[in-house]
């Protein structure tokens, strides 16, 4: 391991240590707390061999996450690869205040006979939608919710369909293939969007890692507002009246988006969610 890490070192890995740490568990088969616990443990031939060449694709940049086919998320072990970006934890403040949202509109007496409908745009992973499903399940309200994963990626939705099977929740998100909004006309009463935010300028700068995955995933547009602020045009027909969404924004545009929603929907009030870091994270947008 010691040579897995030296080799990531020199290679500019920010965090060699874990990475060789977490390639080394994958190789083995095993957690990586047995190889902290045990690292005099020797390992196979085979093992080797096969933790020296992830060592090689991680020194070229490719990120852990797609080298281990695995990353967690809101407590869950998701499916990634190259279909779709690979999920942030700061992603997971979305999953919070949707999970809050869902259960505060159920207890005013919404769901029942007529379920609380929600939609995920730019589902990627399924990690957001998946999560918060699971913790739905959790929480006794799976049976007064209906919930739609869209994703213009029929890549993308077909990993979003094997993380929902993994967690036993394919029966409880519809999967649909459209563009921001389903074709149907059908309104929900929340929406969730983790869509590309990155300013078009700013896509050079970011971690090497990065270029691994898909660039549309990430690029906002010259702003980094460009498809929030397409989905922004759209939400008057998406939203039942009390209807509520939720964006994933940057750290940096906590006043470009309140900006932005003033210009593109007047009448609409929009609020930013700082994350766990103090960083704004999710806009909260509404009638009113």
């Amino acid at each position: 391991m010691r040579e897995g890490a030296q080799r990531l070192l020199e290679s500019g890995s920010e965090t060699p240590r874990l990475d060789a740490e977490l390639l080394l568990a994958h190789a083995v088969g095993v957690g990586r707390t047995v190889i902290l616990a045990h690292p005099e443990a020797p390992v196979g031939a085979d093992a080797a061999r096969g933790y020296r060449a992830d060592i090689e694709r991680r020194a070229t940049g490719e990120p852990v996450a797609y080298i281990r086919g695995l990353k967690e998320f809101y407590g869950l072990a998701f499916q990634v690869d190259r279909r779709a970006l690979i999920p942030r934890p700061e992603t997971e403040r979305l999953v919070e205040l949707a999970e809050t949202e869902v259960m505060r509109r159920l207890g005013l007496g919404r769901g029942g006979t007529v379920p609380l409908r929600i939609l995920d745009v730019g589902t990627g992973s399924g990690a957001v939608v998946v999560a918060l499903a699971v913790s739905l399940r959790r929480l006794g309200a799976a049976d007064v919710v209906e919930i739609l994963a869209l994703d213009s990626s029929a890549e993308a939705l077909d990993l979003a369909r094997e993380n929902a099977v993994g967690h036993a929740v394919a029966d409880r998100i519809a999967f649909v293939e459209a563009d921001l909004l389903p074709d149907d006309g059908s309104r929900v009463d929340l929406v969730l969007a983790n869509l590309p935010y990155v300013r078009r300028d700013a896509m050079a700068s970011l971690p090497r890692a990065t270029t691994f995955e898909p660039s549309l995933a990430l690029d906002g547009g010259p702003d980094g507002l460009e498809v929030i602020g397409r989905l922004l045009d759209r939400l008057p027909d998406a939203l039942v009246d009390d209807g509520l969404a939720l964006l994933e924004i940057g750290g940096d545009q906590g006043e470009a988006i309140v900006t932005l929603v003033a210009d593109r929907l007047p009448g609409w009030s929009c609020a930013v969610v700082a994350d766990l870091a103090g960083s704004p994270r999710v806009a909260r947008v509404w009638r009113g």
